[in-house]
């Protein structure tokens, strides 16, 4: 089953460009081009819209997105599944994934991965806990790593408590404090990720018993870091995210305590594929062993 305009269709909006989507796909920009219009030709209406400031779906390319992926993650299972038949493991699996877990549980998990099953290509995607839900809602991912409770449905399987810890400024009048006080933070200028990925963080502000003042927002995890070095406020992060912290800022444990519980999430689990279950398992087995 030839499912390559399909693939063509579904990099060129995820990459928004044309040229972007031929290097990844490792062809040239003009067979992309073509297997796009063939694939409008068979459909019989205009999928993509392109401009000068990029490649992006039509109305009419947005509503057949999910069934192209269902396509495309079919077709991949049949792939592991005729893999493993034939006494061979390959396929593709991808995986959601958040910067903590990204940066300090991934590679030490794909390298012993690909130690047994180097075959298998590995395709990360990462952003924030609202991007994973919604990739492993679409079916963009076929496996990740998530914050529990969630509402994701499939098989979710929890992995570690993480402890929310004050990320302070290393000059802060309770930098050599043997914890921070939640309360404190209702007097602080607090700095946090977006409202749909920083659940962890307002969990503990909605306990203070104050309003901080949320000033600063961002998407990426180390530029709050650097903020609270630059001595811009405070905030709240998991304790695996602040592996290796940089000296101009001071991490204490809270009080009262708090945590997330990092799982991982099939969100299809009778249809996953047998390397994307491998993965499944050997990435429990890494985290049981190392956590």
């Amino acid at each position: 089953m030839p499912v390559n305009k399909y693939e063509a269709f579904m990099r060129a909006v995820e990459l928004r460009s044309i040229t972007r989507a031929a290097e990844s796909l490792g062809v040239t920009q003009s067979a992309v081009s073509h297997m796009i219009n063939s694939l409008e030709s068979e459909l019989g209406f205009a999928l993509l819209r392109r401009s000068r400031s990029g490649a992006y779906p039509t109305g009419d390319g947005a509503r057949v997105i999910p069934a192209i992926r269902g396509i495309l993650s079919s077709y991949e299972q049949l792939e592991q599944t005729a893999s493993a038949i034939r006494g061979l493991d390959r396929g593709t699996v991808r995986i959601g994934t958040f910067t903590s877990v990204g940066v300090h549980w991934l590679p030490g998990i794909i390298a012993a991965f690909q130690a047994e099953y180097p075959n298998v290509e590995l395709k990360l995607m990462s952003g924030d806990y609202h991007d994973v839900e919604l990739w492993l809602a679409d079916g963009s991912a076929d496996l990740g790593f998530v914050p529990m409770p969630t509402q994701l449905k499939g098989e979710v399987t929890p992995l570690v408590n993480d402890r929310l810890l004050a990320v302070i400024p290393a000059g802060h009048p309770l930098a050599g404090a043997e914890s921070f006080p939640v309360e404190a933070l209702a007097r602080e200028t607090f700095i946090g990720l977006l409202e749909t990925s920083d659940r962890d963080a307002r969990g503990v502000l909605a306990q203070c018993g104050g309003t901080p003042e949320v000033k600063y927002t961002t998407k990426d995890d180390y530029a709050v870091i650097a903020m609270v070095g630059c001595g811009l406020g405070v905030s709240v992060m998991p304790e695996l995210l602040l592996k290796n912290c940089p000296e101009d800022v001071c991490c204490l444990p809270l009080n009262p305590p708090a945590s997330r519980t990092i799982g991982l999430c099939l969100p299809d689990a009778d249809r996953a594929g047998p390397a994307t279950r491998r993965f499944a398992e050997r990435a429990c087995e890494w985290v049981r062993a190392h956590f």
